[in-house]
């Protein structure tokens, strides 16, 4: 299948464009730059995702469509609310635009997010679980899933949303270095990088967290199982309840040093952020093969010291 991988030079986007070349897929990554690295054996189409004439020109002749570009941290979307509208769902209406002079009925596998739930849903969440976004980046990707949901149910694609809570690990050589996440944040504290974790509360909030190559996984998955005339919208979770005190204690296990903390009052933040994985898992066979919190902070420490 002919592929375009938006966002295939971000962490999660460049272990989605490196499965589907190892599995035979022609893969293009669109990216802003020229100088954007994308994975080995993948095409290159140089474009802003909002220029809706770039981005019709990367999707000629394409087939499917993994969309992973955009913004995705929530306390930044509060601040620049309308930057999270324009690149969410502006970038996916250019997209979806595009991929409406397709010859034939193709497919779109987009990055949603678990944030559409919004933060008092009754845990672990399931794609049943009522739609209460409480910023603009859960806003804005709600509305991208919605945009692509009413498309499909007129037959022109087949569309569907992965929504995850927590993507770490690293997959094909690529770590997460966003250091607003917390086990970026804890591996630059090992590295001397951070001088400290601060950590909000006793470290008892539970998290999930699936590793970057079950991600990669689920977006080829998806991809396959896509039908003309159809949206379906998945959660993406590992199943395992981890605190972050736990995430601590395996930073410090894989690394072999003590980890630097100093504590602040508790946040006002939830107890509990889980996704039930049960439709995708029934539906398209996926598993968290990689999603053992050591395999996922030992893959990220791996990556950072010998990559």
């Amino acid at each position: 299948m002919r592929v375009l991988v938006t966002g295939a030079s971000g962490f999660v986007g460049f272990a989605v464009a490196s499965l589907l070349v190892a599995e035979g897929h022609e893969v293009i990554a669109l990216t802003r730059t020229d100088t954007a690295e994308v994975p080995k054996g993948v095409a290159h189409a140089v474009g802003d995702l909002r220029n809706r004439e770039a981005t019709r020109r990367a999707l000629t002749g394409i087939e499917g469509v993994c969309h992973l570009a955009g913004l995705a941290k929530v306390r930044e979307s509060f601040a620049r609310p309308l930057d999270y509208w324009e690149t969410n769902v502006g970038g996916t209406l250019a997209v979806l635009n595009g991929l409406l002079e397709a010859t034939a009925p193709t497919r779109i596998v987009l990055a949603s997010t678990c944030a559409v739930y919004g933060p008092q849903a009754a845990q672990p969440m399931t794609e049943t679980t009522s739609l209460d976004p409480s910023s603009p980046y859960g806003t804005s990707k709600l509305a991208a899933d919605r945009a692509a949901a009413d498309l499909a149910v007129t037959g022109v694609l087949g569309a569907t949303s992965l929504r995850a809570v927590n993507i770490a690990g690293a997959a094909y050589g690529r770590v997460d270095l966003d250091e607003s996440r917390l086990i970026p944040k804890l591996l630059a504290v090992q590295q001397g990088r951070a001088s400290e974790m601060v950590v909000n509360g006793d470290g008892s909030a539970v998290r999930d967290f699936v590793h970057v190559a079950d991600m990669a996984a689920a977006f080829s998955l998806a991809l396959a199982a896509c039908e003309p005339g159809t949206w379906r919208a998945y959660n993406v979770g590992s199943g395992r309840r981890t605190k972050v005190s736990d995430v601590i204690a395996a930073a410090e296990s894989v690394t072999g040093r003590p980890v630097p903390v100093r504590r602040r009052p508790a946040a006002n933040e939830p107890p509990e952020v889980l996704a039930d994985s049960g439709l995708i898992r029934a539906e398209l066979g996926w598993q968290p093969k990689n999603s053992d919190l050591s395999e996922i902070v030992g893959d990220a420490w791996s990556a950072l010291t010998c990559g």
